[in-house]
């Protein structure tokens, strides 16, 4: 990394984060296996960094000095906490890997695969291994993780505070498992590489750098597990995705829905290599929700060849999709897909049945969804009630204009 200016290390610093946490945390965790010691001792470095940084510049290699700093605090803290006759061996450890630190001249050794899938191991809680792999692989806050589980952010906090004491006084190993346990820990790794690269895709208005390193990371697992078909069918549908990041927006920075993209602004690479992908995945005989969801996509984007939406296709896979993977999300845009396909009176039966799960309260696409359906329908006074809503839940400044130009037309 170059130097930045003196004035603004925060930014530098944020760049950093945002690169690097994952990595940072999964070599200071690797060998203690006390991921909570590691968050604290990284959280330190990086003030640490706001502090000298200003006055110093910022380092040659960023991520080795923040790895250095954070290592000797955890020493520190050691040291406070135990006898050393008792410890003398942990603390030797530490000590080896800070000068190890100090002497790297490239990238730290990226041990984010062998994290993953310790984080997915079956000894942890199941609804927390995904979680789990979010705050420490990908950097999201309990907060953020919340938000993509529908529950509360210290139901979230609490369920990631006892994953991680048990990582560490169950002394699981942060390796990548024998090929058959892989299969048995591989639907956590997906969903939290999904639910990941979702948190970066909703992020219209911000960086891109969640997004690369969810794709990065379902290549890796691609390689890894060449004859699972699941991996294939995510990064697929990633690819698919990235394919029309260019058209996602208009000129002046409001949001434009899928079918109302200019297909000339999509990245033909992109679509081609998720189409190998998904036709490779398909070919190993077995069907999986990430296929369905990236057979979706190619639904969708079939309209850059004849300029036509196949919303019955796409119908018909939401409906497969709903009994492999039922879940409010599915049957949200499978409502979608309804009123596309005229059927809109299905759809806001199915959208108000909706309404009964307390999760969809303050989920924005479900108010998206219901704003638009009610429209449709003429129900104007429901229709107003649901954009409000949802203009109040958003945060992205192109996705908040662009409801903001919908209600308009309707309402003027």
């Amino acid at each position: 990394m170059t130097a930045a200016s003196p004035s603004d290390p925060r930014s530098v610093v944020e760049a950093v984060a945002r690169e690097s946490y994952g990595r940072l945390i999964a070599y200071l965790g690797g060998r203690s296996g006390d991921l909570a010691a590691a968050e604290d001792a990284l959280a330190v470095a990086f003030l640490t960094a706001l502090e000298k940084w200003p006055v110093s510049g910022v380092p040659d290699n960023p991520d080795a000095w923040l790895l250095t700093v954070a290592r000797r605090r955890k020493l520190d803290e050691r040291r406070k906490a135990e006898v050393r006759g008792n410890s003398a061996s942990h603390l030797d450890l530490i000590a080896a890997e800070i000068i190890a630190a100090s002497e790297l001249e490239n990238d730290i050794p990226d041990r984010r695969l062998a994290l993953m899938f310790a984080c997915a191991n079956p000894r942890i809680e199941a609804a927390a291994q995904t979680p789990l792999i979010l705050q420490t692989v990908l950097g999201l806050t309990s907060t953020e993780i919340a938000a993509r589980f529908l529950i509360s952010p210290k139901a979230m906090n609490q369920r990631l505070v006892r994953a991680k004491a048990r990582i560490k006084n169950e002394k699981i190993p942060f390796i990548v498992p024998e090929m058959e346990e892989l299969q048995t820990r591989l639907p956590a790794v997906l969903a939290a590489i999904y639910a990941g690269y979702t948190n970066g895709w909703m992020d219209i208005d911000g960086a891109q750098t969640l997004v690369h390193e969810a794709i990065w990371l379902a290549r890796v697992v691609v390689s890894l597990l060449p004859e699972e078909p699941e991996p294939k069918g995510l990064l697929a549908l990633m690819l698919y995705s990235e394919a029309r990041r260019s058209a996602r927006q208009d000129a002046d920075g409001a949001f434009v829905p899928l079918d109302e993209q200019d297909t000339g602004l999509w990245d033909w690479t992109h679509l081609n290599a998720a189409e190998a992908l998904l036709d490779r995945a398909n070919a190993i005989g077995q069907t999986g929700r990430y296929q369905i969801e990236a057979a979706i996509q190619s639904a969708h984007v079939a309209r850059r060849l004849d300029g036509v939406s196949n919303w019955q296709a796409i119908l018909s896979l939401y409906d497969i999709l709903k009994q492999i993977a039922p879940s409010p999300v599915v049957m949200l845009n499978r409502s979608a897909a309804l009123a596309r396909n005229g059927r809109a009176d299905e759809a806001i039966h199915d959208i108000m049945q909706l309404a009964e799960n307390p999760k969809m309260a303050g989920y924005l696409p479900y108010w998206a969804a219901r704003a638009r359906i009610c429209a449709d329908l003429g129900r104007r006074a429901d229709a107003a009630e649901a954009f409000t809503l949802a203009i109040g839940l958003c945060w992205a400044t192109g996705e908040r204009r662009h409801l903001e130009q919908q209600r308009s037309k309707i309402f003027g």
